[in-house]
């Protein structure tokens, strides 16, 4: 019986299954679009509208609890609010992409509305001053193996 239990759990506990979300709305305000499996999209389409809904009221405090990265906040309030225009709910679109091969998963593409010409958010990866050098293989002389026969 599922008596007052809200929510997938997705077989994962609380922690994990926050962090989970987390990350797929991370991946979907860098990118814009995300394929992820229906349940997942499902799960996460209601935080989606909270997040974009705590965008709109400015409220920076209660998106820092799920966005902390600064850029994506910026991305978010000057990228992505606009194009929503007047919407007061129903910031994504699901469209069904079709099954997995490995466990026949349906597979949808979740993407907010408006927010699928954007460009995705590379992370600049920090270069160090001096790339290190491959290091220099010496040739190592093979000897043949000489094989016992055994008589039987």
């Amino acid at each position: 019986m599922r008596h007052r239990v809200y929510g997938k759990h997705l077989g994962r506990n609380k922690d994990a299954r926050r962090n989970l979300f987390k990350g797929l709305v991370y991946s979907l305000v860098t990118s814009g679009t995300i394929q992820t499996s229906e349940t997942k999209a499902k799960a996460i389409k209601g935080l989606v509208d909270k997040i974009i809904n705590l965008a709109k009221e400015k409220n920076i405090h209660g998106l820092q609890s799920y966005i902390s990265d600064k850029s994506l906040q910026e991305r978010l309030i000057n990228e992505i609010l606009p194009k929503l225009g007047t919407r007061t709910s129903g910031y994504t679109s699901m469209v069904k992409v079709g099954t997995r091969l490995g466990d026949q998963t349906r597979v949808i593409k979740m993407s907010i509305i408006g927010a699928e010409e954007l460009k995705p958010i590379k992370k600049e990866v920090p270069k160090t001053e001096k790339a290190a050098e491959p290091k220099e293989v010496k040739e190592v002389k093979k000897t043949p193996v000489k094989r016992k026969t055994v008589k039987k």
